[in-house]
């Protein structure tokens, strides 16, 4: 049975700074890696049309990941103006033993390596909530993991501003990033934005749920 992963997600401009308030506030750093995901695609794209995740992760360990398009929050409200407050998906995950073999399995099936992207991430735990700090290629960000109370907890704690929350994926990130800059590449790796320097600040006002 497919299990919801609940999120959202804030620039970070100090990450020093966010590793000391989470220390105080009791949160314990479970692992850092730096991760290489690969994005895959079946042969017409389907995936990317439906806005679902085939992911292949190697970090500390190697894992295998589906996530569905984002769903609706059956709190919401029939307010016109309704604004969804955090990103809902259906996941499923599994730890794999051999990257290599597990991406030639995949590969078989008839999907293909469509997209590469890197993160040096630090996972914390704080109560019931997962916390990542994740650097990305072009920027910094929190991400906070949970049931909805116990994230906006945390973000509370965390002196975050809730209009600031940012429900766009990594990658969605980058296509406007991209887009804007007229990048030719397509894997967000760090080699890539090697001398490249990314103003978040510029595309805040897009990426924030508000």
């Amino acid at each position: 049975m497919p299990l919801l992963e609940i999120e959202v997600k804030f620039h970070l401009m100090d990450i020093p700074r966010m590793r000391h308030r989470l220390t105080a506030l009791g949160a314990v750093c479970k692992t850092k890696a730096r991760e290489t995901n690969i994005r895959f695609e079946d042969r017409q794209n389907d995936l990317y049309r439906q806005k679902a995740l085939l992911r292949l992760r190697k970090a500390d360990k190697v894992t295998l990941t589906y996530k569905s398009a984002p769903v609706a929050d059956s709190r919401k409200t029939a307010a016109s103006d309704y604004r969804p407050q955090f990103k809902i998906q259906n996941e499923l995950e599994v730890s794999v033993d051999d990257f290599n073999i597990m991406r030639r399995i995949l590969e078989a099936l008839g999907f293909h390596a469509e997209q590469v992207y890197e993160k040096d991430r630090e996972n914390w735990s704080l109560g019931q909530s997962q916390i990542c700090l994740d650097q990305m290629p072009y920027g910094t960000f929190i991400e906070i993991e949970g049931e909805p109370d116990a994230i906006r907890q945390v973000a509370g704690a965390l002196d975050l501003k809730w209009h600031d929350r940012i429900l766009y994926n990594y990658l969605e990130m980058f296509s406007v990033i991209k887009a804007d800059r007229g990048l030719s590449f397509t894997d967000v790796t760090f080699k890539n934005f090697d001398g490249i320097d990314i103003d978040m600040t510029v595309y805040l006002p897009k990426f924030r749920a508000g």
